[in-house]
């Protein structure tokens, strides 16, 4: 055989090995599922997260350079229950890839596999930004992490079936380490129960139902509309009524509303994480609630 000849088949069966080798390009919306994936895939994934902790997930732009990534992509996961409705959609379908298409295998929406909480009775834009199916913030309940962990996991393995059980062997070992941490979280937070609180936006339904917080108000008038002074004093007004603990809001979020109503309450002002890098501390989804536990505590006081 040919030298030049020799070098095209190698390449040929270089070429045609490939795809069993290669890792599972994977498109995350958000850096939670990023980070969950990165725990289940191992070495047999590589995952690209569209986005950071400080930025508002609802308002992302379509840029070509996520279009570009979804169009080489393995499997979308998604928060899904219209968190990425504004850009996500618009992504896939400028990619071309139809194997990331909802309804496709390689489309994963996480909130399909946790119950939605704050379900609207009525769907008017009037109302501010409401998500029809339910609140979307699924990850701050540590419960939903390993609901999705589960669906994911069998997920991976059915569209890479050659790495199937080191799936179902990172899971396992995930599941059990999160299971104990999650017992952990709870005895550590039994102070917050019944602690009552404001909220910013309303992102952190799941989080204060798992931890039997109250939440008395929330700054926004409605989800995702800026507050008015008008507005702020009405919640001061509550608040000299009702007596709150603290005010929290998300790291992406401005901290105007809640800085303007912790200094005349006389509250703390809680800076939450949300998500993986959402602070220094949050360097994964263990240390995420590490430090959200932490800092409520904190705000307790």
């Amino acid at each position: 055989m040919q030298p030049f000849v020799k070098c095209l088949a190698a390449a040929a069966l270089a070429a045609a090995a490939w795809p069993a080798c290669a890792a599972l390009a994977v498109f995350a919306t958000v850096p939670e599922w990023a980070a969950l994936t990165e725990e289940i895939g191992g070495d047999d994934v590589k995952v690209y997260v569209a986005t950071s902790a400080l930025q508002d997930p609802h308002h992302i732009e379509a840029k070509p350079s996520l279009i570009a990534r979804a169009r080489n992509a393995d499997l979308v996961v998604a928060t899904g229950a219209e968190l990425e409705v504004g850009w996500l959609p618009l992504v896939v379908q400028q990619a071309g890839n139809p194997k990331v298409r909802p309804g496709q295998p390689g489309y994963f929406e996480a909130a399909s596999y946790v119950t939605l909480l704050d379900k609207p009775t009525r769907l008017d834009r009037a109302d501010g930004d409401v998500h029809a199916a339910g609140d979307p913030h699924i990850q701050t309940d540590p419960r939903n992490i390993a609901r999705v962990a589960s669906a994911l996991a069998t997920r991976l393995a059915e569209i890479d079936p050659a790495n199937a059980e080191k799936y179902r062997a990172r899971y396992r070992a995930f599941d059990d380490k999160w299971r104990a941490a999650i017992a952990r979280w709870e005895r550590e937070a039994a102070p917050l129960h019944g602690v009552p609180i404001l909220v910013q936006h309303r992102a952190f339904t799941y989080l204060i139902a798992w931890l039997g917080m109250k939440e008395v108000a929330a700054l926004e008038p409605k989800p995702g509309v800026e507050p008015t002074i008008a507005w702020l004093s009405e919640v001061l007004s509550t608040v000299q009524r009702q007596p709150v603990k603290m005010v929290l809001r998300a790291a992406y979020q401005s901290d105007r509303a809640s800085q303007w109503i912790a200094e005349r309450a006389k509250i703390n002002a809680v800076v939450l994480p949300s998500t993986v890098g959402g602070d220094a501390q949050a360097k994964d989804l263990a240390s995420l609630f590490d430090d959200t536990i932490a800092r409520l505590l904190q705000g307790a006081q």
